[in-house]
């Protein structure tokens, strides 16, 4: 490593400001950086500086974790939609790609999963799972305008976020439905350890699930060809019978713009989460 390098590890590891409970986004950038120089280029530090990092990094993530409990403290006393979208609003990117930032190791920190069991796998035209990113989840919540008549169902829910979120800061009842069993089960602890009673989860392929409850439903690209197909055919017959809302994100949006059925003013936007209503 160089001594200039060397000097930016010193640099990061004195300033004081990180321990500021505010500076979250700093800091989780400063831990990837620092743990990145750690495990490529530890031979290159000084050992004293070796352990200055760990320890210093040690510190910033206990900050984090009050942070993250004070939070949790906050869901399960009912005023957890405060927390969360004031945070959602500190840390908004306007990046609309589906990566992920620092919103989504607060979420992370904040729901703390338990590590999923044994996950099967995959089966044919299932996506891979992958979690909505928070800020694309919270630009749903501030769109989506629901009320305590609404029924929220994510269509391939994976460990819950978009439930859990949207149950936290909005009246909705909200429910996931996830094919894969591990994943059902940590949703379900999170929401019992935070005392999420709008939330429930139920491990169940789609296609055999009753939707007649749901008046809202997420999809973020959870599987595609005939599976696909087959969801959107028993969401339609669901629109005979009354008005309902579909919530996208990802490759699906284009496939949905397609559905005669559906209106929608987003212009199949796959970056940004789009909404279609049953005609």
């Amino acid at each position: 490593m160089t001594t200039s390098l060397q000097n930016t590890v010193d640099a990061l590891l004195q300033d004081r400001s990180l321990r500021e409970p505010d500076q979250l986004a700093r800091r989780i950038d400063a831990l990837d950086r620092l743990e990145a120089w750690l495990v490529y280029d530890e031979s290159s530090l000084e050992s004293s500086l070796c352990q200055r990092a760990n320890a210093v990094m040690a510190e910033w993530e206990a900050i984090n974790e009050q942070l993250f409990q004070s939070i949790r403290d906050d869901i399960r006393q009912g005023s957890g939609a405060k927390s969360l979208c004031d945070w959602a609003e500190a840390l908004r990117q306007q990046d609309r790609a589906e990566r992920y930032d620092p919103l989504d190791a607060l979420v992370a920190g904040v729901l703390n999963f338990e590590a999923p069991g044994d996950v099967s796998e995959l089966a044919n035209e299932m996506v891979f799972y992958q979690p909505t990113p928070a800020r694309h989840i919270f630009d749903f919540i501030a769109r989506a305008q629901l009320d305590e008549r609404d029924v929220v169902m994510d269509l391939g829910s994976g460990l819950g976020h978009v439930a859990l979120l949207t149950a936290i800061c909005t009246p909705a009842r909200c429910i996931g439905i996830e094919l894969e069993h591990a994943y059902v089960v940590s949703a379900r602890q999170c929401a019992q350890a935070l005392n999420i009673g709008r939330a429930s989860f139920i491990a169940q392929d789609v296609r055999a699930t009753d939707l007649s409850e749901g008046s809202v439903f997420y999809l973020y690209t959870p599987f595609t060809g005939t599976l696909l197909r087959s969801v959107l055919d028993d969401l339609r017959r669901q629109a005979e019978r009354r008005t309902i809302r579909l919530w996208t994100l990802g490759p699906c949006t284009t496939v949905i713009a397609n559905e005669p059925w559906l209106v929608t003013e987003d212009h199949g936007d796959t970056h940004r989460v789009s909404v279609f209503q049953s005609r």
